[in-house]
Protein backbone atom coordinates (compact mmCIF):
# COMPACT_ATOMS: atom_id res chain seq x y z
CA UNK A 1 0.00 0.00 0.00
CA UNK A 2 1.15 3.12 -1.31
CA UNK A 3 1.67 6.55 1.44
CA UNK A 4 0.98 10.06 0.51
CA UNK A 5 3.16 13.02 0.76
CA UNK A 6 2.21 16.80 0.04
CA UNK A 7 3.80 19.51 -1.07
CA UNK A 8 3.33 22.77 -3.18
CA UNK A 9 4.83 24.36 -6.46
CA UNK A 10 4.18 28.01 -6.60
CA UNK A 11 4.53 30.55 -9.55
CA UNK A 12 4.12 33.74 -10.38
CA UNK A 13 4.00 35.81 -13.50
CA UNK A 14 3.40 38.97 -14.72
CA UNK A 15 0.81 39.91 -17.52
CA UNK A 16 0.22 43.10 -19.54
CA UNK A 17 -3.09 42.42 -20.46
CA UNK A 18 -6.63 42.65 -17.79
CA UNK A 19 -7.32 40.75 -15.05
CA UNK A 20 -10.22 39.67 -16.90
CA UNK A 21 -8.43 39.07 -20.24
CA UNK A 22 -6.13 36.87 -18.14
CA UNK A 23 -8.90 35.17 -15.72
CA UNK A 24 -11.11 34.09 -19.42
CA UNK A 25 -7.53 32.30 -20.22
CA UNK A 26 -8.17 29.82 -18.01
CA UNK A 27 -12.13 29.15 -19.52
CA UNK A 28 -12.72 29.70 -22.61
CA UNK A 29 -11.69 25.96 -24.41
CA UNK A 30 -10.84 28.03 -27.63
CA UNK A 31 -7.91 29.71 -25.85
CA UNK A 32 -7.30 27.59 -23.48
CA UNK A 33 -6.66 24.57 -26.04
CA UNK A 34 -4.03 27.06 -27.43
CA UNK A 35 -1.88 27.03 -23.58
CA UNK A 36 -3.01 25.24 -21.04
CA UNK A 37 -1.37 21.58 -20.21
CA UNK A 38 0.53 21.82 -23.65
CA UNK A 39 3.89 21.96 -24.52
CA UNK A 40 5.79 22.89 -27.94
CA UNK A 41 5.80 18.72 -28.47
CA UNK A 42 2.19 18.84 -28.78
CA UNK A 43 0.09 17.77 -32.00
CA UNK A 44 -2.71 20.59 -32.26
CA UNK A 45 -4.70 18.11 -34.26
CA UNK A 46 -5.01 15.35 -31.51
CA UNK A 47 -5.80 18.27 -28.75
CA UNK A 48 -9.28 18.72 -27.15
CA UNK A 49 -10.46 20.91 -24.35
CA UNK A 50 -13.92 20.52 -22.81
CA UNK A 51 -15.06 23.08 -20.30
CA UNK A 52 -17.65 23.30 -18.09
CA UNK A 53 -17.08 26.25 -16.23
CA UNK A 54 -18.90 26.79 -13.18
CA UNK A 55 -18.80 25.39 -9.35
CA UNK A 56 -19.13 22.21 -9.65
CA UNK A 57 -18.66 21.50 -13.75
CA UNK A 58 -15.72 19.33 -14.76
CA UNK A 59 -13.23 19.70 -17.69
CA UNK A 60 -11.10 17.48 -19.40
CA UNK A 61 -7.82 18.21 -21.42
CA UNK A 62 -6.49 15.87 -24.08
CA UNK A 63 -2.91 16.83 -25.30
CA UNK A 64 -1.09 14.51 -27.61
CA UNK A 65 2.61 14.29 -28.06
CA UNK A 66 4.33 12.05 -30.58
CA UNK A 67 1.39 9.55 -31.08
CA UNK A 68 0.14 9.34 -26.82
CA UNK A 69 -2.72 11.01 -25.32
CA UNK A 70 -2.19 12.54 -22.03
CA UNK A 71 -5.05 13.29 -20.40
CA UNK A 72 -5.76 16.07 -17.30
CA UNK A 73 -8.81 16.07 -16.22
CA UNK A 74 -10.43 18.20 -12.53
CA UNK A 75 -13.61 20.01 -11.34
CA UNK A 76 -14.13 23.77 -10.28
CA UNK A 77 -14.60 24.19 -6.92
CA UNK A 78 -13.97 28.25 -6.57
CA UNK A 79 -14.76 30.82 -9.53
CA UNK A 80 -14.59 34.53 -8.16
CA UNK A 81 -13.60 36.20 -11.99
CA UNK A 82 -11.37 37.83 -12.26
CA UNK A 83 -9.67 37.25 -8.78
CA UNK A 84 -9.64 33.50 -7.83
CA UNK A 85 -10.31 29.88 -9.77
CA UNK A 86 -9.60 26.97 -7.88
CA UNK A 87 -9.74 23.54 -9.59
CA UNK A 88 -8.69 19.94 -9.04
CA UNK A 89 -6.55 18.35 -11.29
CA UNK A 90 -5.38 14.70 -11.97
CA UNK A 91 -3.38 12.44 -14.71
CA UNK A 92 -5.31 8.97 -14.22
CA UNK A 93 -2.69 7.27 -16.43
CA UNK A 94 -0.16 8.15 -13.94
CA UNK A 95 -2.01 8.20 -10.46
CA UNK A 96 -5.07 8.17 -9.24
CA UNK A 97 -4.18 11.44 -6.59
CA UNK A 98 -6.10 14.28 -7.12
CA UNK A 99 -4.19 17.66 -6.74
CA UNK A 100 -5.72 21.08 -5.92
CA UNK A 101 -4.43 24.12 -8.08
CA UNK A 102 -5.38 27.57 -6.43
CA UNK A 103 -4.78 30.54 -9.40
CA UNK A 104 -4.78 34.37 -7.94
CA UNK A 105 -4.68 37.71 -10.04
CA UNK A 106 -4.25 40.54 -8.57
CA UNK A 107 -4.43 44.22 -10.70
CA UNK A 108 -1.74 46.19 -10.91
CA UNK A 109 -1.61 49.91 -12.94
CA UNK A 110 -0.06 47.92 -16.10
CA UNK A 111 -1.49 44.56 -15.99
CA UNK A 112 -1.86 41.96 -13.15
CA UNK A 113 -0.35 39.56 -11.09
CA UNK A 114 -1.37 35.89 -11.10
CA UNK A 115 -0.10 33.67 -8.50
CA UNK A 116 -0.69 29.94 -9.01
CA UNK A 117 0.00 27.07 -6.24
CA UNK A 118 -0.60 23.82 -6.68
CA UNK A 119 -1.22 21.31 -3.97
CA UNK A 120 0.25 17.94 -5.21
CA UNK A 121 -0.04 14.96 -3.80
CA UNK A 122 2.64 12.28 -3.65
CA UNK A 123 2.33 8.37 -3.51
CA UNK A 124 5.56 6.79 -2.17
CA UNK A 125 6.47 3.31 -0.61
CA UNK A 126 5.50 3.11 2.67
CA UNK A 127 9.18 1.57 3.59
CA UNK A 128 10.74 5.22 1.64
CA UNK A 129 13.45 7.28 3.49
CA UNK A 130 12.52 10.76 4.84
CA UNK A 131 15.59 11.54 2.76
CA UNK A 132 14.12 9.65 -0.36
CA UNK A 133 10.21 11.24 0.06
CA UNK A 134 12.24 14.72 0.80
CA UNK A 135 13.93 14.30 -2.81
CA UNK A 136 10.62 13.06 -4.56
CA UNK A 137 9.05 15.95 -3.07
CA UNK A 138 11.28 18.30 -4.50
CA UNK A 139 11.90 16.48 -7.83
CA UNK A 140 7.99 16.95 -8.23
CA UNK A 141 8.17 20.68 -6.92
CA UNK A 142 10.60 21.64 -9.26
CA UNK A 143 9.40 19.49 -12.17
CA UNK A 144 5.28 21.21 -11.66
CA UNK A 145 7.08 25.00 -11.43
CA UNK A 146 8.98 24.29 -14.76
CA UNK A 147 6.11 23.05 -16.19
CA UNK A 148 3.73 25.93 -15.13
CA UNK A 149 6.44 28.37 -16.13
CA UNK A 150 6.72 27.20 -19.57
CA UNK A 151 2.89 27.32 -20.23
CA UNK A 152 3.16 31.10 -18.79
CA UNK A 153 5.39 32.32 -21.26
CA UNK A 154 3.61 30.80 -23.88
CA UNK A 155 0.39 32.58 -22.32
CA UNK A 156 2.35 35.90 -22.17
CA UNK A 157 2.75 36.02 -26.17
CA UNK A 158 -0.70 34.61 -26.81
CA UNK A 159 -1.73 37.80 -24.60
Amino acid sequence: MEKMAHVKAQVTCRFQASPERVFDAWLNPEFATRWLFTSPGSDRIGRRVEMDPRVGGKYVIVDRRNGTDYVGDGEYEEIDRPRRLVFTFRMAQFSPTIDRVIVEIEPLEDGCQLTLVQEIVVPHRPDATSEEVRQMLAACKSETEHGWNEMFDHLLTLL
